[in-house]
């Protein structure tokens, strides 16, 4: 008997960590990511390709991650970082072999095996064009590939209709480029939505203004779906004492709920909403969001799995498990990787049990078939969860081989179940409380004081004339992008890599203010400033086909302070 459909999402992003003259500090997060999570991913795909097996899982890419694997200088770069991955297994083998443990020899060759595979999968399967391969996949059905936002940005607390606008547009243009294709749907940075409401910043002056939700945009790029949480769903409030201490983001909260919507109560999960400007949103399943994400009481933690946090120097490979006590990296027990696999069929027997029982749940409440959306950061499966690549080749072999779910895409999703018409959604992330407490707190507020200051400067810079080709425009324009992408006030707040953070955010804007300043069209710009230039585009070289025109919205009415 039919219960209903999975949809499998994964969201792939990386901020924009090329060297290109700067710090190689951070370069090495997409090197791993590669190696460890999109080749991994791209393997389980070739496997199940040559087995006959489409999994539908829907996986976006973000056009600053997409920039980033089709860059010649991350091929040059990934090649020396497997290298080096490899060398540091023989020396560990070699230490081991003199000094012991043995068991330790053992998986020191399966860590030179896992990145020599790596190295000639990515240069002889893919010939070194990461992106080919999800095309590859995408073209004969076995993904949809999402697109985002042009640098990740946090689309709620943007200053302007006309930066969300560029935003958007540029993340369909660059899609368009890489997989020859318009997009359907879109990962919003963060999962953050905002409605159409009278709305001012929620730091610094400024008066309440109008702003168009960001549905609107969406739907002004043809994009048709979206993703949310699921207490937006349900018109769930943010948690904590947020709200005291940014007033003005209560009052926004408030705004943002006016209007006449839908009963929470009528919504559930397992179906997809339209709102009126015409995309579609599905809201993510919280029971099998708990059991893939959470390292404590989710798959990942458990103990015969490989810990992630006590790596063996220089070369940093991992040689232990997580151990039943997870908090003592000293009493951490020697990793077995036939009971971690072993371990990995029972996980995807539950997790399928859990999707089963969940449909099985909404169908017998509603007499309709639903759709269970499982989203997850790509990242997760391979990275911080070793065995987590092997973990979805499971399921999507287990979901070949039964009728009772069905996997989706996005895309198919829709097609399959119409989406029932709501009339709006509340404000808020899936970050933690549910609003925009990650991304603006009390340690990175002075960010979006200075980066308000920056999209007025720049929409005033393009209402006086200038050039479509300005180089200097157009490298202001790529630093700016840079500089909203969520992921510097996400690190300033989490404190994982704070000061680079705070580096990257204040180079980029440092860098915005200074090509502004030269692009006047009466500006005579010395032989420095022609250097610093050519710097600026060599250390910040994404989106060469960038046009002005992206901010054109800004020209449609009064919606810009």
């Amino acid at each position: 008997m039919a219960l209903g459909r999975l949809l499998l999402c994964l969201h792939s992003h990386m901020p924009y960590v090329l060297s290109h003259g700067r710090s190689p500090h951070g370069t090495d997060w997409i090197h791993e990511s590669a190696a460890e999570c999109y080749l991994p991913l791209l393997d389980v795909l070739d496997r199940l390709e040559r087995e006959g097996i489409q999994p539908h899982w829907t996986i976006g890419v973000t056009p600053i991650l997409a920039e980033q694997l089709a860059d010649p200088g991350f091929a040059d770069s990934f090649r020396d970082y497997c290298e080096s991955k490899i060398d540091a297994a023989r020396e560990d083998a070699l230490r081991f072999r003199l000094e012991g443990p043995l068991w330790m020899q053992g998986l020191a060759c399966l860590w030179e095996r896992a990145y020599r595979h790596a190295l000639e999968q990515f240069e002889r399967r893919w010939k070194g064009r990461l992106l080919t391969a999800f095309r590859h996949f995408q073209e004969i059905g076995a993904i949809e590939i999402l697109t985002s936002c042009a640098t990740h940005g946090y689309l709620p607390l943007l200053g302007t209709d006309a930066s969300v606008s560029a935003q958007v547009a540029l993340g369909v243009q660059t899609y368009r480029r890489h997989f020859g294709r318009d997009p359907r749907g879109i990962w919003l940075p963060e999962c953050a939505y905002r409605p159409s409401y009278a709305w001012k910043p929620p730091v610094g002056p400024g008066e309440p203004f109008p702003r168009v939700g960001v549905e609107t945009i969406l739907a002004e790029q043809g994009l048709e779906y979206f993703f949310i949480d699921s207490h937006l769903l349900r018109g769930g409030e943010p948690l904590g004492t947020y709200a005291a201490q940014f007033p003005q983001l209560a009052e926004l909260f408030a705004r943002s709920r006016r209007g006449d919507l839908v009963p929470p109560e009528e919504r559930n999960e397992y179906e997809a909403y339209r709102l009126p400007a015409g995309p579609a949103c599905f809201a993510r399943d919280p029971q099998t969001t708990v059991k893939v994400w959470s390292g404590e009481s989710g798959y990942p933690g458990d103990p015969r799995y490989l810990e992630f946090h006590k790596q063996l120097y220089p070369g940093r490979l991992r040689y232990w498990r997580i151990s039943e006590n997870k908090r003592d990296l000293g009493a951490k027990g020697p990793y077995d990787p036939y009971a971690a696999y072993e371990r990995i069929r029972a996980h995807a027997d539950d997790f399928l049990n859990t999707v089963r029982g969940a449909l099985a749940t909404h169908k017998g409440r509603t007499e309709r078939e639903g759709t269970l959306v499982a989203m997850y950061d790509t990242e997760l499966f391979g990275h911080w969860w070793w065995e987590g690549p092997q973990f979805l080749y499971e399921v999507a072999r287990r979901l070949a081989s039964q009728e009772e779910v069905r996997p989706v895409t996005g895309s198919e999703a829709l097609e399959i179940a119409p989406p029932r018409p709501i009339h709006g959604l509340p404000e808020g992330s899936w970050g933690e409380g549910g609003y925009h407490h990650i991304w603006l707190n009390e340690e990175n507020a002075w960010t979006w004081e200075r980066l308000y200051s920056a999209e007025r400067a720049w929409l005033d810079r393009l209402a006086r004339p200038h050039a479509p080709e300005n180089p200097w425009l157009l490298q202001a324009a790529r630093e700016l992008l840079l500089a909203e992408a969520s992921d510097w006030q996400f690190l300033i707040s989490t404190r994982s890599a704070r000061d680079y953070a705070e580096l990257r955010f204040t180079d980029h804007l440092d860098r915005f203010e200074r090509l502004l300043n030269l692009s006047s069209e009466s500006a005579r710009p010395s032989s420095k400033d022609e250097a610093f230039l050519d710097e600026c585009r060599l250390k910040d070289a994404p989106f060469q086909s960038l046009s002005l025109g992206l901010w054109d919205r800004a020209r449609l009415g009064p919606n810009t302070p």
